[in-house]
Formats: C-alpha cells, structure tokens, sequence
C-alpha cells in the first residue's frame, strides 16, 4: 500500500504525482497557492495548502497516514522547511516508509568540465546550492535517526512539454549564448518520474544523479529545435556580449559532465538519454507547450 505526500507538488511534483497515481491508495501535494488546488484535483492528487510555516489539519492527518514522502520544495536561509515543521510536529509519521528528496546537481559546483558522479567532492559556489547541500545532509541525517531510507535525487535543468526550447522560440526568448567548452546536463521531467517511482519501489537510499547522458552546449539544443521547427536559429551570442541575469550568468560560472551510472546500475534506463530523443518526442507529439498536461507549473 503507498500512500504518497507530494510537498510542493509543481512542475516535478506533478509529473511524479502522475506517474504514481495509478498504484497509490492515497495521493496528496502541497501548494502554496489555493489557485492551483484545481489543477491538482483534476491529475488525482488531493490539494492541501502548505507555504513552509507550520501544517495545517489536512496537511497532520496526511502525514499521519503516508507512507512515502517527496520533498520538491526549495530550502531557505533558515534550512528545510518541511524538515523544521516535521521536528515539531508531535507523534512524528509513524508509517514512513521512503522520502524522496529533491535537489540539484549545482551542489558539484564548477568542476571544469570533468566528470562527476556521486562521490565527487561537492563545493557549491552559489547561496542556494550551499542550501540544497546543507539541505541534503539534514535529511540524511533524519533517515539514520528514524530508519527510514531517504533518497537524494541530484537533478540538472529541467525540461519537457510546457518547458522547452520550442517554448522559447514561441515567445521569443530562444538565444544561442556561446561560451567555449560550456556545457550542461538535462534531465526530461518524466524520467524524474520514472526514475523516482523506480528508487520508491526499491526503498534505495543515498544520492543519486538523475541527469541525461549528454552533456551538451545550451546553443546545440536552441539550433537542434530551430531544425525540428523549420526554421532558422537565432544567431550566436559570445558569452560576454549577452545580457544575462545574475542568477543566469551563475549557471554558466560551472561546467561539469554529470554522470549517470549509479542510477543506471540500479535498474533504471532513462527513457530521454539525450537531447535530440527528447525535443523529437516531444514535437512529435504536439504537446510541446503542455497543454494536455492540465497546466503543469
């Protein structure tokens, strides 16, 4: 029996939400918004609301009865706030089975195009990869306290139907920045679900990265949807000429090949090994702005 308790049930939360619905007896997600709670109920996840600071009745009687939790909300200065109000809250969640836990593979930090995997030396760079790192350990630390196998997934950007280059040309956006020997890892949002579903069955704890097994140039992919879409790619921008955010530069202050072998020794077989697979999946299907996926976030 899984009874699953989604906190932050967003663009992630959702597409896992979906992939474990079929099994669970019991599916719930958080949302800060109560806008959203609509959206939630029409994927078969039931809506509570929870913004960080204490849990309400619903959000106590879900925990009481769950028996996996996945945790997609960011931490803050002040640690993990899903963790902080499961410290306080009396009687803890005597069914717990399995916590997922979601984090990024920005905890590496810059490793100058190396290759990482799960025992490289992590050395964040920025305030919020230290806070997922530190964020990492607390949970660790709760699963040896309780017992309770707790799974890192380490995550790269984030992609699929609603998120996508073919998006970003839509609405005009879609840039080819050059900067020599960059590259990055990806990750399709329904291997985060299926890769997911597939430690939640085994009960595996530990880290894992959950990243495609192609890292590549962000223009390569910007050219390769332009392609699919017919038409031309944007012309390219040298890395010091583009004006980017300061968060945006960030992500091109680090440059690591991400490696995916533990997830792979465990079972798992990505189902989007590569960029190109991906974005031809998803202009093949028409989904590409996400619409049939009830409003993902």
């Amino acid at each position: 029996m899984r009874r699953v308790l989604i906190f932050g049930a967003g663009y992630s939360g959702r597409a896992i939400g979906r992939a474990l619905a079929p099994q669970a007896d019991f599916l719930a997600g958080t949302t800060r918004s109560a806008d959203n709670a609509e959206a939630l109920s029409r994927l078969g996840i039931r809506p509570l609301l929870y913004a960080g600071e204490g849990f309400g009745g619903e959000t106590k009687q879900a925990l009481q009865e769950a028996t996996h939790l996945i945790i997609s909300i960011a931490p803050g200065e002040g640690g993990d706030p899903v963790l902080a109000d499961l410290r306080a809250l009396s009687g803890g969640i005597p069914n717990l089975e399995w916590v997922g836990y979601l984090s990024t593979v920005g905890v590496y930090g810059d490793h100058g195009g190396a290759w990482v995997d799960e025992e490289s030396e992590c050395r964040p760079s920025s305030s919020r990869s230290r806070q997922r790192l530190e964020a990492e350990d607390a949970w660790l630390t709760f699963g040896r306290q309780t017992g309770v196998p707790v799974a890192i997934l380490r995550l790269p950007g984030i992609y699929g139907p609603g998120r996508n280059a073919f998006v970003n040309f839509s609405e005009g956006t879609a840039r080819r920045i050059v900067k020599p020997g960059q590259v990055f890892n990806r990750i399709h949002v329904e291997d985060i679900a299926g890769a997911t579903r597939h430690l939640m069955r085994m009960k595996a704890g530990g880290i894992f990265n959950l990243s495609d097994e192609e890292p590549a140039p962000a223009q390569d992919v910007v050219a390769y949807a332009a392609r699919l879409m017919g038409m031309d790619p944007p012309p390219e921008v040298p890395f010091d000429q583009a004006d980017l955010s300061p968060m945006g530069r960030s992500f091109y202050s680090e440059c690591k090949r991400v490696s995916n072998g533990k997830l792979k020794a465990s079972g798992y077989e990505l189902r989007y090994p590569n960029y190109r697979h991906a974005l031809e999946a998803i202009w093949k299907a028409g989904d590409w702005r996400g619409e049939s996926a009830a409003n993902m976030l």
